[in-house]
């Protein structure tokens, strides 16, 4: 896979706002568009969220052979939310331009996970703060089959964009009925 860096997670430096899910701005993927789906999920709705998304994707006009992608992706946010932010959370897929958006948000919360032997790591988040997390290849998977993957957090929680590109509409199959 190329170092593109349409898959970075966000640029250097980019300080997102404090309340970063209610203050989202115009460069939002997707917004002002109506939803392709709008779910709120925790632990125990994982399932219904996957099944939801690769339904709506589908129908959005993703190929099925791209579908179980954007599947993978919004679980790996979703799951992300859970754990590191406030144990739910909520997914919003748009379709705008032929770019199909899946935006998680969580209300965020400090991790309270506490460290135990070999599985604890300390990362750096992009304000060069150190957290605790369990090793894990959540977001990395997500950069590697997503088109392009924004995340902007703060304490007011997270918005974690995966964005991946449909074919044109001539080149889409029609959507089961």
């Amino acid at each position: 896979m190329t170092d593109d860096p349409h898959r970075r997670l966000q640029a250097p430096g980019h300080q997102p706002p404090a309340n970063a899910p209610q203050a989202a701005g115009p460069d939002v993927p997707g917004r002002g568009v109506p939803p392709v789906l709008a779910q709120d999920f925790d632990a125990g709705s994982l399932y219904a969220l996957r099944a939801a998304v690769a339904a709506h994707a589908t129908h959005a006009g993703a190929p099925e052979s791209r579908a179980p992608d954007i599947v993978l992706a919004v679980h790996e946010l979703a799951a992300n939310a859970i754990r590191h932010g406030a144990g739910h959370g909520r997914l919003v897929i748009s379709n705008r331009d032929g770019v199909l958006h899946c935006q998680v948000t969580d209300d965020g919360k400090p991790p309270t996970t506490q460290p135990g032997p070999g599985k604890e790591t300390t990362a750096i988040s992009p304000e060069g703060v150190p957290w605790l997390s369990q090793h894990g290849h959540g977001l990395w998977v997500v950069r590697k089959i997503a088109d392009y993957v924004r995340v902007q957090s703060g304490p007011g929680g997270t918005i974690a964009t995966a964005s991946f590109t449909l074919p044109p509409p001539d080149e889409q199959r029609p959507a089961p009925r």
